[in-house]
Order: C-alpha cells, then sequence, then structure tokens
C-alpha cells in the first residue's frame, strides 16, 4: 500500500482551511495531521506532528510567513513547505525561497495544480519559479485556474462574485450585508442563487469551487467595506 504523505494546512480563514483539509483527505496520496490559523500555532503543530508537507499562507496572525517557514526550516529542515497566497510579487517569491520554501502557488490556481505542485514538491523537485536568466516567470507560479471553472465564473453577476468572495473569506449573512449595504435576507437569496447556478448544496462546497475558480486572487469588482471581525 502506498504511503500517505502527511500534510498541516497553515491558513486563517477558516471555511478556505476546512475546504483545504477535505480535499487533500479526499486524495490517495495525502493526509492531514493538523491546521493551524496562525503562524505560531503553525509553528507549534509543525514541530510537534512533524508533517511530511505544510501549505502555508503568508498573511496569518502570530508572525509573518517568512519568520515561520524560516523558524520551521531551522527546526525541521526535512518539512517540505508550499507557500499558497494571493500575493504575485517577485519579490514574495524571492522572500518565501529565501526563507526556505519549497514551492509557490497563487490562490487562483486551481485544486489540479496545487495537487501536481504537492506530489512535484514530495519527490524532492524544488518549483522555484525563476528561469534560468534569473527573470521572473509566470508559467508556473501564476498558473490559471482550470479552464472548465471559468465559465461558472462568467455565469456570476457582478453582486454575486462579492457574495461569494464575502463567504469564502470567513463573513455572515450579516457581516456581507453590512459590506455591500444589503439585508441579511437579501445575501441569503444571493447565496441561494450562487448555489444553484454552482449546482451545490452547503457552504463547504462553496468554498471548494471557490478555491476553483481562483476566487480570493481575483480583484474585487465593487469597493467592499470589510467588516472587523
Amino acid at each position: 500500500m502506498e504511503t500517505r504523505h502527511r500534510v498541516l494546512v497553515a491558513e486563517d480563514q477558516h471555511l478556505l482551511r476546512s475546504a483545504l483539509c477535505r480535499m487533500v483527505s479526499e486524495l490517495y496520496d495525502f493526509s492531514i495531521v493538523g491546521e493551524a490559523g496562525d503562524g505560531l500555532e503553525a509553528y507549534r503543530l509543525a514541530i510537534t506532528t512533524m508533517p511530511d508537507l505544510i501549505l502555508m499562507d503568508l498573511s496569518m496572525p502570530g508572525g509573518s510567513g517568512f519568520e515561520t517557514i524560516a523558524a520551521i526550516k531551522r527546526r525541521a529542515p526535512q518539512i517540505h513547505i508550499i507557500v499558497l497566497t494571493i500575493h504575485r510579487s517577485e519579490e514574495h517569491v524571492r522572500e518565501s525561497f529565501d526563507a526556505g520554501a519549497d514551492g509557490y502557488l497563487v490562490k487562483d490556481a486551481s485544486f489540479e495544480d496545487l495537487v501536481s505542485e504537492m506530489r512535484l514538491v514530495m519527490q524532492g523537485k524544488r518549483n522555484t519559479s525563476l528561469d534560468v536568466r534569473g527573470q521572473w516567470s509566470s508559467s508556473t507560479v501564476l498558473a490559471p485556474g482550470a479552464p472548465r471553472k471559468a465559465h461558472l465564473w462568467d455565469a456570476l453577476t457582478g453582486r454575486e462574485r462579492s457574495v461569494l468572495r464575502l463567504v469564502v473569506e470567513g463573513h455572515t449573512n450579516r457581516q456581507v450585508g453590512e459590506c455591500l449595504n444589503l439585508s441579511p435576507k437579501t445575501i441569503e437569496k444571493h447565496r441561494a442563487s450562487l448555489m444553484r447556478k454552482l449546482g451545490i448544496t452547503n457552504v463547504t462546497d462553496l468554498v471548494r469551487i471557490a478555491i476553483e475558480m481562483g476566487v480570493l486572487a481575483r480583484p474585487d469588482e465593487e469597493h467592499i467595506r470589510r467588516p472587523s471581525l
């Protein structure tokens, strides 16, 4: 029986973290050993559980992602780390690899791209995302979402896209309504329309589809005043 690689997911957005854990746990060659919502918890769990692989967001409470990566690598250099983030800049990529990351993927990549990256990294193949001239290369890090998901995004109205983004970020119907100056009842109608168009019946699947469409990495289509959580 093939060994399943043990994965720790470090992501501060609860719904996104839960969806990632569920999706990864369904893979035949990976299993989830823990989940962390901030940098300090990610470091503590990395040292206590010693996973084979960490999916690491850069923007979390409890210290920068770069510091967390470096600290983990100092204590356990054998742990592989893939940065999973919204940041596209060359500076973020360079700092991540300087800290010890083994891979880097932006959140508008498809889940299939993430799985490919995970398997590549576990084979010891480091994705540097830089070509031989040291220039920025978008072919690996900036991989687009799967084309078959594009029509789903195109089928949504601008307001439905805003609601979807805020729901995935973990906001309640009341908070989404405050952001968009709409009543919670109206937000519930938009959520029902979203689920109908996307062919799903629960929030977990809504987050999963959003990940596959790269919702978090897409620009806001209208000004959204986000509440304090």
